[in-house]
C-alpha cells in the first residue's frame, strides 16, 4: 500500500508542474508566431473578421507573458509568486511595446504608448530580478 501512496503523491507534485511547463512552452509558441506573422496566425487559427494586426499582436504578447508565468511556476528554482508575476508580466510588457514599435503606424500615440509600456516593462523586470536574487539570498 506504501508503494501505491508514494506514486500517487509523486503524481499529485510532477502532474500540475508538468502541465504548467508544457502547455506554458506550447502557447508561448503559438504568442510568439501571433507576434511574428499576424496574418498566417489569423487565416489559420484566429479568422474573425476584420483582421487587426495591432490587436493580433497585442494578443501574441498577452499570451505570452500569461504563459511564462506558467513556465516560471512549474520549474522549481526558489523563485516565489511575486518573483515570478513581475517577471512574467514584465516579458508580456517588453512584448507589447515591441507590437507598438512594429505597428508604429497602426495607430494609437505611439509618441506616448511606447515610452510608457517600455518602462513599464524594465520596472517589471528589474523589480522581478531584484526580487529573484532577494528571495535566492534569503533561501542560502
Amino acid at each position: 500500500m506504501a508503494s501505491h501512496d508514494t506514486r500517487s503523491s509523486a503524481l499529485r507534485h510532477r502532474l500540475p508542474r508538468a502541465v504548467a511547463i508544457v502547455l506554458g512552452a506550447g502557447f508561448v509558441a503559438l504568442g510568439v508566431w501571433t507576434m511574428l506573422d499576424p496574418r498566417s496566425f489569423f487565416d489559420a487559427l484566429a479568422t474573425f473578421e476584420p483582421y487587426n494586426q495591432h490587436f493580433l499582436q497585442d494578443i501574441g504578447a498577452f499570451q505570452v507573458d500569461l504563459r511564462v508565468v506558467l513556465l516560471l511556476a512549474g520549474v522549481p528554482a526558489r523563485a516565489d509568486g511575486l518573483t515570478v508575476a513581475l517577471v512574467g508580466v514584465g516579458v508580456g510588457a517588453a512584448l507589447h511595446t515591441v507590437s507598438h514599435i512594429v505597428g508604429y503606424n497602426l495607430g494609437g500615440t505611439p509618441e506616448t504608448d511606447i515610452p510608457v509600456f517600455a518602462a513599464m516593462a524594465v520596472l517589471l523586470l528589474a523589480a522581478g530580478r531584484f526580487r529573484w536574487r532577494q528571495v535566492r539570498g534569503s533561501a542560502r
